[in-house]
């Protein structure tokens, strides 16, 4: 049932305004549910600090009215309620009596110790859980303190957050991705950690198109978007959605827990997400081989330190015999090479990467050849890059470099062999008062240039293995297109004040030169 609450007043904080709570929950209530959230800590702790009470308490309470209204299901058909609310394997996720929200609602004091203390008990119950609510526990009191643990605590006592209580059950993950955003909203450079733009996600989703029955991963997940939105996609083409195979792995063991949050906040209850750094310690394998799969779908950190014990040579599972990247802020290839090698014999893979890639030579340049020309008396497959698109600068909340999206394919159609279209997409964008996106008419326009694979002039070009062999196997756009350079906003007023001093030198010049040809005729 819906009713009223009070809240602080954003006009007056001194001051509460009612606000009424709607029978059926809808998106942009529960938007503003979890950015009331925010507001009571924003200011006091940065973002990176405040989303681990939100999301822990906010999880809590959504596993805690999820698993009692599968209980007074089980007790509709005829279980008895010890059946209903002790037998754990009744559920996906077992919420024991001392750990339900009611042992959290009880009073203001202790609070932040119940939290920490109701996070292990469910743990402990819930294998999959291992670190999710855990993974930040709130230790230091200063941060933390009852009283405003207390008030988020309350803020999430009303309304209830059952599947019953949505519009659509997809609904609260929904919300939480708005969540997210929000958090990588307010935390600068740190949010390319953890989080991509999502239209940005979109593209690579729409470019490569997952279906049904797919063993998709991302081996850095973040948290976790990429196999969110190609499970979305699935469903939104009549596929279904529950058969597929997400995994992926995270070298942040907080990022993990979101992510992991944020498949089961989307009904996702089968997925493999490992914590681990994916080039020094893959954990995504099977009896000491590395897992194939049909689909790699991963926004990689661009130019990071690796191979600092110098034994990527030895890799046990030949994941660099194209070639090893520099070591010194170059892993960019290592990331391509560990996802090429993951790939299977008809594997794509859509990948954001720096632009580097495409021109700097050395042994990326030598890797890169590699990949185009293959190396037969290894055996290593060659014909693998199928396009490579850039992307407008100012996209990313990491860096305000441009970078690409490379796709890969072992399996190129028969039409596109050693052949790779360019797509130069870096005016597809436009301005709004939250920064630079890829509006979904942009994204149309990248996707249907990649599957015609044709050259459109100053935007795309196929090039042909002759056409990369005369640039060295440079794949820089410059070399191939002649597009006109991008993008700086003109200042008109500027222009026009320097051609006005222009004008009026070249005036003075002028009438300088009819003054000393008048003294000479004299």
């Amino acid at each position: 049932m819906g009713g009223v609450r009070l809240k602080k007043s954003k006009k007056n904080p001194v001051k509460e305004e009612v606000e009424e709570i709607p029978e059926i929950l809808t998106l942009d209530f529960l938007k503003r549910h979890l950015l009331g959230a925010c507001d009571i800590l924003r200011g006091k702790l940065d973002a990176n600090e405040f989303r681990i009470p939100i999301i822990s308490i906010m999880f809590l309470r959504r596993l805690n009215d999820v698993f009692v209204e599968n209980a007074e299901k089980l007790i509709a058909e005829g279980k008895t309620k010890d059946q209903a609310y002790e037998e754990s394997f009744r559920h996906n996720f077992f919420v024991p009596k001392e750990a339900r929200w009611e042992c959290l609602a009880i009073k203001q004091q202790g609070t932040r110790e119940r939290i920490n203390k109701i996070c292990r008990i469910i743990e402990d119950h819930n294998p999959p859980l291992d670190g999710v609510l855990t993974s930040s526990i709130l230790d230091d009191p200063k941060k933390y303190p009852d009283n405003k643990m207390w008030q988020l605590v309350t803020h999430f006592n009303f309304p209830p957050l059952g599947n019953k209580n949505l519009e659509k059950e997809d609904l609260f993950g929904q919300a939480y991705e708005h969540l997210l955003k929000e958090f990588a909203d307010s935390s600068g450079k740190k949010a390319g950690e953890f989080f991509t733009p999502r239209t940005l996600v979109k593209l690579l989703v729409n470019l490569v198109k997952p279906q049904e029955g797919m063993k998709i991963c991302d081996p850095t997940v973040g948290s976790g978007g990429m196999l969110i939105i190609a499970r979305r996609y699935v469903e939104k083409h009549g596929g279904d959605s529950n058969n597929l195979i997400l995994e992926g792995q995270e070298n942040n063991f907080g990022n993990l827990a979101m992510a992991k949050m944020n498949l089961i906040l989307h009904g996702v209850v089968d997925f493999d997400l490992q914590y681990g750094d994916s080039l020094s310690e893959p954990k995504l394998v099977d009896e000491g081989k590395l897992r194939n799969y049909d689909m790699i779908l991963a926004n990689y950190p661009f130019s990071q330190n690796w191979n600092e014990d110098g034994n990527a040579e030895s890799d046990p599972h030949n994941r660099f015999d194209y070639g090893v990247a520099p070591a010194k802020k170059r892993a960019d290839f290592a990331f391509i090479e560990h996802m090429l090698s993951t790939l299977n014999n008809n594997g794509r893979a859509a990948i954001i990467s720096s632009q580097g890639v495409l021109f700097r030579g050395g042994s990326e340049g030598s890797i890169r050849k590699n990949m185009i020309l293959g190396i037969p008396k290894s055996n290593l497959l060659g014909d693998v890059i199928e396009a490579v698109i850039a992307l407008p600068k100012d996209l990313f909340y990491a860096t305000g470099i441009p970078g690409c999206i490379m796709i890969l394919n072992k399996n190129k159609p028969k039409t596109r062999k050693n052949k790779i279209i360019l797509i130069h997409a870096v005016n597809d964008f436009v301005e709004t008062k939250d920064g630079r996106i890829m509006t979904d008419e942009h994204l149309n326009k990248i996707v249907s240039t990649y599957e015609n694979f044709e050259t459109i002039k100053k935007y795309a070009t196929v090039v042909t293995l002759d056409d990369m062999k005369d640039n060295n196997y440079n794949l820089w756009f410059g070399r191939y297109i002649d597009f006109i350079p991008i993008d700086e906003k003109i200042n008109v007023e500027k222009v026009m004040e320097e051609l006005t001093k222009l004008e009026n030198t070249r005036s003075k010049i002028i009438n300088q030169f009819h003054q000393n040809f008048k003294n000479e005729i004299k």
